[in-house]
């Protein structure tokens, strides 16, 4: 989709490391012509996005911490100054208590309820609101991602199944409340994917063969696959494409059951 993206600019939010969903989606985004800006979470991830930003062009990086309103207005105004106005907002931003992604769900704590759904869901709307200026004009595309284990159980994902549940949610309601502005909200769906956050849930890597060894084209998805639907999604190809959750899992979602030579 060489092209697609040009004449656009946007925020991407959460890439970890070179191997982030969101850095997948942030390179095939500069791949298709778009201009980026990034915010990252404290010191030490700043130094590991400096250079991946630098790859692609980008020299607008802001601290953001989604759980404080004051830093987070901070960021959104220096996009502002930079670009008053935007096409495009990649939210990649999760968080779960590690010790909780094991063991049973019923034992779930109230603060790790509390913190799992503000970050990984309310933070969406948050970021939403003040995107929604930069783009009222204009319209564009709000995008998130999220997992299988919204609606289905998986092993160990526990809280974050719920916290997935309601950003998913989120999503539909966002997409119709913004939609006269001409404001798109859809959301990803991956399979589960060797990334920094995926290793904290446990059993990561059996979850991980198990929909490599099923999935009905084979496979796990990719960095490029994940990151060339974003690039459908806000580009003019995904006009008409609101409200949706899009799933790149190789089709594992559509199984009632492993594969017959996996029973």
């Amino acid at each position: 989709m060489g092209g697609a993206m040009e004449g656009k600019r946007g925020l991407i939010m959460g890439v970890a490391n070179d191997r982030s969903i969101a850095w997948g989606i942030a390179r095939a985004m500069h791949a298709a012509g778009a201009e980026l800006a990034f915010t990252y979470q404290g010191e030490a991830f700043g130094k590991r996005l400096e250079p991946l930003a630098a790859s692609v062009g980008s020299d607008l990086l802001m601290d953001a911490d989604v759980s404080d309103d004051a830093s987070l207005d901070a960021a959104f105004e220096t996009l502002a100054a930079r670009w008053p106005t935007i096409d495009f907002v990649v939210h990649a931003i999760a968080y779960s208590d590690k010790s909780e992604l094991t063991g049973r769900f019923i034992n779930t704590s109230r603060a790790n309820f509390r913190t799992s759904l503000e970050i990984s869901a309310y933070s969406f709307i948050d970021v939403a609101r003040r995107a929604h200026p930069l783009m009222k004009e204009n319209g564009g595309t709000l995008l998130t991602l999220t997992y299988q284990g919204a609606n289905r159980v998986t092993p160990y994902y526990n809280v974050m199944g719920v916290a997935k549940a309601a950003l998913e949610s989120a999503t539909r309601y966002l997409a119709n409340d913004l939609g006269q502005d001409g404001i798109r909200v859809n959301a990803i769906s991956p399979g589960p994917m060797k990334t920094l956050a995926g290793a904290a849930i446990g059993g990561a890597r059996k979850t991980y063969k198990h929909t490599d060894q099923n999935a009905p084209l084979g496979g796990n998805a990719t960095l490029e696959a994940v990151g060339g639907t974003a690039v459908y999604l806000a580009s003019d190809a995904g006009a008409c494409t609101t409200g949706e959750i899009l799933r790149v899992d190789g089709g594992y979602h559509i199984l009632g059951m492993p594969q017959a030579d996996n029973i």
